[in-house]
């Protein structure tokens, strides 16, 4: 236990506070080697130079009472002279730099080529005379015109290339530009409390400079290196940079060093800043980084390039199912269209001809087979669904900054989709169901239990006096009541709630607690137990002229009676406090209040005469015994009004909310109840901490999943829990099988013991308002509100980014299938391929960015909350989905093939299959790529529904984004084929031919409600795909019943009956799993950019401290509790020890995520 550690001396108030211009008596490098110094070598060292902490605080020009003067030209010079508390971020990568990976891709690389060797041999032309000797389709005499034009196709490719590769850089820019203005927004958040002219400011960090005096209490993260000046029980967990999980004592006699980076997990105290930034030891260790990553960057490249790049950016991991091993039925497609055309052209030329080998007709070959290759090539494009990674970043990225505007910072970017499959959400109580605006509504004083708070005169002299003394200087000297910030407002509430409820209970006694604190600054404080998940109470002792010592403490109700043996009387004299008496003032005081919902608090006192000597203050056990009991406080918190609606909502998703609380379990009912967790005539359990173990323990005290798989499924509130019963449930449910899909939890969290919990689950949600940083840099997602009705719009945001997701695979695997099976068939019939390579990179443009940003961006709907959760391992890919993609394929192949072979009876124009190497483009071929665009375009439409909806209309004007880039590309398609020409392809087409393409093109709309109409459940043949990686543990016949159950298909509820109206296989859902699997268990939207633990302040430097949960016999806390408190009195110790085995979790934040309540 650590004694106050500082001593005001009287010269110090006034003799540090000198600013006057002139230089520090101390130099930088003085200062950063007095940091790395630790322990006595650091007493020694400040003994030696500055006399004490004292002598420092002279030689920097400040005051440890008041702190700086905060003048502007001081600041400046401290900048200047000592430097800024930021470390440089990490130089972004330049737009060349980006397009350079984005020309590494290998399938660009062979088209690049292919281009340039198509250019090369364009120019060659063998004599005439000799050119009918190489083939019917090397052309004759009158092809020489068009001869001359045969490089507009390599030039067009190469042009296209360039197109992708600007696009695919300026998509990776901006998601890194996306990226940096998310981490900038976490850093505006970060503020750190110091003393600038005598006022406690808060202030951005990176605004500390040397000299400032800065206040530290329970969970913070340390934003500089600093000495300690005056200190109460403070514990450090030094691990992020020294690796030792031990929490490390700071006290003036032993260690004052604290560093940056490291975090408070116990007390509280003041500080003196003596290295910020680059300077101090976070920051030495980054700049060290910094030289070690330069060094290594040229043998990284180069073990980069040999081997898979696996850290590259999602939007340039195109055509991912490249980077699997043979074989690649995209690749096995594209390469059996080459060896058909190749070998078709070679019997056709050199047998059915029988055309002898020409030397000079070399080139011609090579051309023919470069345009086989480019054919092949094309087939591998429009093969792989490369627009897959850029739909999930855009989605991603989308709902990122859309979220923040519904209250819910993202950090982990994958934690959005996930929550969208939540099916439980583990939340506090106070600040997040509740207002977290306290007040004291009831008390118990002089035996005599008041419904309102009592008259000043209905008190005796003497327990009032005492009361106010002990609220006064028992509570941390951070909280406080301030004056409203509008006319007529309520007063504000800064610091603890708990102990603001107290000292507006002095307030409305008619006393000022300022007056208290002002007779007896924090200094003058003689010790201070602060709170913690031992003692779950907090203590300060004073010591009186005399030399007797005074102690008031505060705590639960429960507990802290237990260790009282008297009790103030009306007439203001203690009297004996007998266990009776204190099972009557627990009967009739504290369960009626906590039956309405109150927290009930209570005030002691206890006295040491300076005859017994003084006491042994390390010894807690006879120090917190023998108090007198002052009064007992019922404390109201109500409940937010939007939260009922908010938790009948997310039942209605078919969520589970739990209440996980340390507030007394009576209270917690009756929150429960108000709030709707508990519903009249439910099945549902409610116990506390205590009974929680008793019920999942064996006989040997051991943890057993069969036992937690007994309680978690009726389970509602878990009262009296410490941060071990909390990790204990959500390890329970995430584990258990009872339930299949397997549970996807969420918890809330806001203090540092909560770190267990929120690292654990699925999705960890951290309190903005009322969270520690320990507990924000654990979590997935940080609630700037800290309300529960936000944690509802996540849950529709991450619903909304799945059905995003299968959108754009419904409407890009249909593009797939159709540009495939027409690419490889035209080209095996025709020997050539009815889409050309230009045309192919524009669908392909249409399939990937356009198509990404359109249906990327669909706005949430409440109808999202109307089904259930899809569970971990839903496939992406539903049947329905699988009935839309392959109905519509049908229809678009037998669209294109019926004008393939048949348009040009249809439309009264030349044929355009056969055509030689150089022939013009034909209006044949320019009207079979114009019908497929249309259909795309329509059948984006029909893709945004998935669930096989009939009105594909719903709400489209609202996302103008789609239908900016439906007219937009609809355009862009009218000047390609009008002014195309040879580049494209393509040639002018008349108003009767456009109308017939659109006409085909809207078909899909009208075909789409005729494949709705047919019921999913009757075309046994479809299989879903994108399965989650246990998917193949489960039987088929169970997986089947699984999908039916868990789908949706409209369908099916308007018509029972139907008849199956095709059946047609299909080859190539393997590629499209392998992407869809590599897209849900590789790839992070982060790979390759700067990821947000990439650090760029000091306060950002750190890992999440080690959280030590050990097995053993449970500690069940007794305590009223609050989860949202930002002070060292609310808090529990993070290492609470829980068992025989110890499991230490992962430190650094991560991707898939309460906090134990008190009332201190």
């Amino acid at each position: 236990m650590a004694s106050n550690s500082f001593r005001e001396s009287k010269r110090g108030k006034h003799a540090q506070a000198n600013h006057d211009v002139g230089d520090f008596n101390c130099s930088l490098k003085e200062l950063r080697s007095l940091m790395e110094l630790r322990g006595p070598e650091g007493i020694t060292r400040i003994q030696e130079c500055y006399g004490d902490v004292q002598g420092l605080c002279t030689r920097l020009k400040t005051s440890p009472i008041d702190g700086l003067g905060g003048h502007a030209d001081d600041i400046a010079r401290r900048k200047e002279e000592f430097g800024q508390n930021v470390i440089p971020p990490k130089k972004p990568k330049t737009f060349l730099q980006l397009v350079w990976e984005a020309l590494q891709d290998v399938t660009l690389i062979i088209l690049e080529v292919a281009a340039i060797i198509s250019l090369g041999l364009s120019f060659y032309r063998p004599p005439d005379a000799e050119r009918e000797n190489c083939g019917k389709a090397a052309g004759g005499v009158e092809d020489e015109g068009e001869a001359d034009a045969g490089w507009i196709e390599g030039a067009a490719i190469l042009l296209s290339v360039v197109c992708v590769v600007l696009v695919t850089a300026f998509n990776d820019w901006s998601k890194e530009k996306q990226f940096r203005g998310l981490q900038s927004r976490i850093e505006q958040e970060q503020k750190f409390t110091v003393v600038r002219g005598g006022q406690v400011v808060q202030i951005h960090v990176a605004e500390i400079v040397v000299g400032d005096v800065a206040q530290v209490k329970y969970g913070d993260l340390l934003p500089a290196d600093g000495v300690l000046i005056q200190g109460n029980d403070l514990k450090i967990d030094e691990s992020s940079l020294t690796g030792e999980s031990d929490h490390v004592k700071k006290t003036l006699d032993n260690d004052p060093m604290l560093l940056s980076g490291t975090h408070v997990m116990e007390g509280s105290g003041k500080i003196l800043i003596t290295a910020v930034g680059v300077n101090s030891q976070t920051g030495i260790i980054f700049t060290l980084l910094g030289k070690e990553k330069k060094e290594k960057k040229d043998k990284k490249d180069k073990l980069d390039k040999k081997s898979i790049r696996k850290r590259k950016p999602s939007i340039s991991a195109k055509y991912f199912p490249l980077s699997y091993p043979f074989p690649c039925p995209g690749l096995f497609m594209s390469g059996l269209t080459v060896i058909i055309l190749i070998t078709l052209f070679m019997v056709d030329t050199f047998w059915i001809q029988g055309l002898p080998w020409v030397a000079d007709c070399t080139p011609i070959y090579i051309q023919f087979c470069v345009k086989f290759f480019i054919i092949g090539v094309t087939v591998l494009v429009v093969a792989v669904p490369e627009g897959l990674p850029l739909a999930v970043t855009i989605s991603l990225a989308y709902s990122v900054k859309k979220m923040m505007k519904d209250n819910n910072l993202v950090r982990h970017l994958d934690a959005c989709e996930t929550m969208g499959n939540a099916t439980a959400i583990c939340s506090d109580k106070t600040g997040t169901l509740t207002m977290n605006r306290m007040t004291v509504v009831q008390a118990y004083l002089g035996a005599r239990h008041y419904r309102v708070v009592p008259e000043p005169d209905l008190i005796p002299g003497k327990v009032l006096d005492l009361l106010i003394m002990g609220i006064g200087v028992n509570c941390a000297y951070t909280s406080k009541i301030m004056s409203p910030e509008k006319e007529g407002g309520l007063p504000r509430q800064v610091g603890n709630k708990t102990e603001c409820a107290l000292l507006g209970f002095v307030l409305d006694l008619r006393r000022d607690y300022m007056t208290i604190r002002n007779e007896i600054p924090e200094e003058k404080l003689f010790k201070v137990y602060t709170f913690n998940s031992v003692r779950k109470s907090m203590s300060t002792v004073l010591k009186n002229a005399d030399g007797s010592y005074r102690m008031f403490s505060k705590g639960a109700s429960e507990i802290l009676l237990k260790k009282c043996c008297k009790i103030m009387t009306a007439n203001g004299e203690a009297k004996v406090f007998k266990s009776r008496d204190r099972d009557d003032v627990v009967k009739k005081v504290i369960e009626p209040m906590a039956s309405e919902g109150l927290r009930t608090i209570c005030l002691a006192y206890r006295d040491f005469p300076p005859a017994d000597g003084e006491p042994d203050w390390e010894n807690e056990t006879d120090i917190l015994t023998g108090l007198t009991c002052l009064c007992v406080v019922g404390i109201e918190d109500p409940v937010r009004p939007e939260v009922p609606d908010a938790i009948k909502r997310c039942q209605r998703a078919g969520i589970t909310v739990r209440m996980v609380t340390g507030d007394n379990i009576n209270t917690a009912r009756a929150i429960a109840s108000k709030c709707g967790i508990l519903q009249p005539g439910d099945d549902f359990l409610c116990i506390d901490g205590k009974e929680f173990n008793r019920r999942i323990r064996n006989e040997l005290g051991e943890i057993e999943q069969e036992r937690i798989d007994k309680i978690w499924p009726k389970l509602r509130v878990l009262a009296r829990s410490s941060p071990t019963d909390k990790h204990t449930l959500v390890k329970g449910i995430m584990d258990s099988t009872v339930q299949e899909p397997r549970q996807v939890v969420a918890v809330t969290g806001d203090g540092t013991n909560d770190g267990p919990a929120l690292k654990k689950a699925d999705v960890g949600f951290a309190m903005g308002i009322a969270g520690t940083d320990v507990a924000k840099e654990a979590s997935d997602i940080i609630l700037t509100d800290d309300n529960f009705s936000s944690i509802v719009k996540a849950v529709m945001w991450g619903r909304n980014v799945y059905d995003s997701i299968s959108k754009f695979l419904q409407f890009q695997l249909t593009v797939n299938v159709v540009a495939v099976i027409v690419a490889f068939t035209g080209a095996c019939i025709t020997q050539d391929s009815p889409l050309k390579a230009v045309q192919m990179l524009w669908v392909n443009l249409i399939m990937d960015t356009f198509a990404s940003l359109a249906l990327a961006t669909e706005p949430p709907t409440e109808s999202l909350l109307l089904r259930k959760p899809y569970g971990r391992n839903k496939p992406l890919i539903s049947r329905t989905m699988m009935k839309n993609i392959l109905g519509h394929a049908v229809y678009q192949l037998t669209i294109i093939f019926t004008l393939l072979f048949a348009g040009e009876q249809m439309f009264d124009i030349d044929s355009g299959r056969y055509a030689p190497l150089h022939a013009p483009p034909s209006e044949h071929y320019t009207i079979v790529f114009n019908t497929f665009v249309m259909m795309q375009l329509f059948n984006e439409i029909n893709a945004r529904k998935i669930h096989g909806e009939r009105n594909v209309f719903d709400g489209i004007f609202k996302n103008m984004i789609f239908c900016s880039i439906v007219f937009g590309t609809f355009i862009i398609q009218i000047v390609i084929v009008q002014f195309g020409g040879k580049p494209f392809s393509c040639v002018g087409l008349t108003i009767d031919q456009w109308l017939w393409c659109v006409f085909l093109g809207f078909g899909c709309l009208l075909w789409g409600q005729v494949v709705t109409t047919v019921p999913t459940s009757r075309l046994k043949f479809l299989k879903s795909a994108g399965h989650g990686t246990q998917q193949a543990e489960i039987p088929e016949e169970e997986l089947e019943e699984m999908e039916d159950l868990d789908e949706i298909d409209h369908a099916e509820m308007e018509m029972r009956r139907g008849q199956v109206l095709w059946c047609r296989g299909l080859g190539r859902i393997q590629t499209q799993i392998r992407v869809v699997n590599a897209f849900r268990d590789t790839m992070s939207p982060y790979e390759g950019l700067e990821t947000p633990e990439s650090r760029n302040s000091i306060h950002n430097f750190m890992t999440t401290p080690e959280f030590r949960i050990e097995d053993s016999e449970p500690h069940i806390p007794l305590i009223d509790d609050t989860e949202g408190e930002d002070d060292a009195p609310t808090k529990r110790n993070a290492t609470q020890t829980l068992g025989n085995e110890s499991a230490v979790l992962p430190a650094c934040p991560g991707s898939p995520l309460n906090s134990l309540e008190t009332s201190l």
